[in-house]
């Protein structure tokens, strides 16, 4: 059991609930219209499936570990999962979330920690996402290829690919495989995450949706955010035509583009990284 390190008010805590719910809606507006309507979207949408985080969970706010909420005892969240009431009050039960979910917890924080200490890379250039589609027919987007199929290969073959992210690696088509400098496996993660790497920068967000109520509202709509920036630049690097969907090209073939993409992974680095410090912080 432990003890509140801050206590709320309720006129406070209620303030704090009705501005992260209004700030989740905004950021899900577009998912959540183009679910009623069976549209799809070939950017944002990968925030919701491969993350699989639905807007109404993002809507939900946690005060965070060591928050006391008074007044909250006879409210819906002192039912919530992680939750015990004290008297009248109510306040995450970190005592029962730790335990069960201990080694999580405990791999999360040595991953973010690591991830931070190292020095950013800056190489990759985004072609991740052309070794995806690399000799290969059929992709995973409706948007077709910007180059075509084999000037998109030959992209693939001129330039040197050096992917340290095992969830994007393990995407590479078979023909890419032998060609990344690395061979990232699960086993290896911790080892080879570095905080210049987009992928491991959208991962924040799925790292802080496991800590699940230990994570205040704010550090989960950030890392949210975060994971939406970035995956605007994964995309725009990427061989995929989305000028329809309004996105500009950053042309990672040439050299003013991968400059510009090395410029904004710089940019992501350090947020990614200031994300890192307040899990562990708040872990620790």
């Amino acid at each position: 059991m432990t003890t509140p390190t801050r206590l709320l008010g309720t006129a406070e805590w209620r303030a704090l609930e009705q501005a992260h719910e209004a700030r989740a809606d905004a950021l899900t507006r577009g998912r959540r219209e183009r679910a009623a309507t069976g549209q799809t979207h070939p950017v944002d949408d990968f925030l919701f499936t491969y993350y699989p985080f639905r807007p109404g969970l993002l809507r939900r706010w946690h005060p965070g570990a060591g928050a006391l909420l008074q007044g909250a005892a006879t409210e819906p969240r002192a039912n919530w999962k992680w939750y015990r009431t004290t008297g009248s009050d109510s306040q995450v039960d970190f005592a029962a979330f730790s335990e069960k979910n201990e080694r999580v917890i405990a791999f999360i924080r040595a991953l973010l920690a690591a991830t931070r200490q190292r020095p950013a890379q800056f190489g990759c250039f985004g072609l991740h996402e052309w070794a995806m589609v690399y000799r290969q027919g059929e992709h995973r987007h409706i948007a077709p290829l910007r180059l075509g199929q084999g000037d998109t290969d030959a992209v693939v073959l001129e330039n040197r690919i050096a992917c340290s992210h095992f969830d994007a690696f393990r995407f590479f088509t078979p023909e890419a495989l032998p060609l990344n400098q690395l061979q990232p496996t699960r086993e290896n993660q911790p080892a080879l995450e570095q905080p210049g790497c987009l992928h491991a920068g959208m991962d924040i967000y799925k790292w802080v949706i496991k800590l699940g109520p230990l994570v205040p509202g704010e550090v989960l709509l950030d890392s949210f955010e975060l994971a939406r920036d970035i995956r605007q630049l994964d995309m725009e690097a990427s061989p995929y035509d989305l000028v329809d969907w309004g996105y500009t090209p950053v042309p990672v073939e040439t050299a003013a583009g991968k400059a510009e993409y090395v410029r904004r992974q710089r940019g992501f680095t350090e947020r990614s990284n200031a994300l890192r410090e307040r899990v562990v912080r708040l872990l620790d």
